[in-house]
């Protein structure tokens, strides 16, 4: 099982990403997938979860800026982030439980600046 994170990069204020993580070796769909970010020197935090297909999580300070999306034809799932602000800059990383095991992505790096 394979999760690949993608889509970081230097962005202005105000500006957008998208985040990819395709999967391989495993059906997002039927997994419970979240985005995670980690800012320097501080511990890792949910960003956006989905589960049974519905949106159960956002972070309250992402709410109306993020919007967590996923093609299971693509077994993609996204996070389109609008609106950045310099307080988004972390790490962010892909996580996939199946319920039998939980996965994780290497971290895609987004920095944000002011």
């Amino acid at each position: 099982v394979q999760l690949q994170a993608s889509g970081g990069g230097l962005v202005q204020a105000g500006g957008s990403l998208r985040l990819s993580c395709a999967a391989s070796g495993i059906s997002l769909r039927n997994c419970d997938v979240g985005w995670y970010r980690q800012a320097p020197g501080k511990q890792r935090e949910p960003v956006a979860k989905i589960a049974s297909g519905k949106i159960i999580y956002y972070l309250e300070s992402v709410k109306g800026r993020f919007t967590l999306s996923r093609d299971d034809t693509k077994n993609t799932v996204y996070l389109q982030m609008d609106s950045l602000m310099p307080e988004d800059t972390a790490d962010y990383y892909c996580n996939a439980n199946s319920f039998i095991a939980t996965y994780w992505g290497k971290g895609t790096l987004v920095t944000v600046s002011s």
